[in-house]
């Protein structure tokens, strides 16, 4: 793999909705696949990541909503978290509001992974942005919004 990015090929524009939705789709889900190599932690699963970083960014956080947030379901949620638990990434404590609640919150060392993942992954990113030009780096800009409202509906 080069450093520098090849310039994209000249496409014609596509033909209909359902080719540049899949267009964009198959770019998108490649991004993000090679974006989630890019971690401090290559033994968690992408599920157990994103359930540590939701914790360490908003936490601290029942399972329930947690699992609400990853839209997966709370038994599968659990098992999520019992793995955390046990690595050490996570706790679990009493709500000092409601005693039959359980909140997690990160451990300095899970803290420390989410920082570190994305440190990587913003570099990563970066390095390949700077290789576009200024014109390309403002059409990335504008999509971002876009994408941005796209995952809001």
């Amino acid at each position: 793999m080069t450093d520098t990015l090849a310039p994209a090929p000249a496409r014609a524009r596509r033909a209909t909705l359902a080719e540049q939705s899949t267009e964009l789709r198959l770019s998108v889900m490649r991004l993000a696949r090679r974006m989630r190599q890019e971690r401090a932690d290559t033994e968690l699963s992408a599920t157990q990541y994103a359930a540590l970083a939701w914790t360490a960014s908003e936490g601290p956080l029942t399972p329930g909503r947690l699992a609400e947030l990853e839209r997966v379901t709370p038994p599968s949620m659990n098992r999520t978290v019992n793995c955390l638990v046990e690595s050490g990434l996570l706790v679990r404590e009493g709500s000092p509001d409601d005693g039959r609640k359980i909140l997690l919150h990160a451990t300095p060392a899970g803290h420390e992974i989410v920082r570190e993942t994305r440190r990587r992954r913003d570099a990563w990113l970066a390095k390949r942005l700077a290789t576009l030009t200024p014109d390309e780096r403002n059409t990335i800009a504008a999509a971002t919004d876009i994408l941005r409202r796209l995952t809001d509906q």
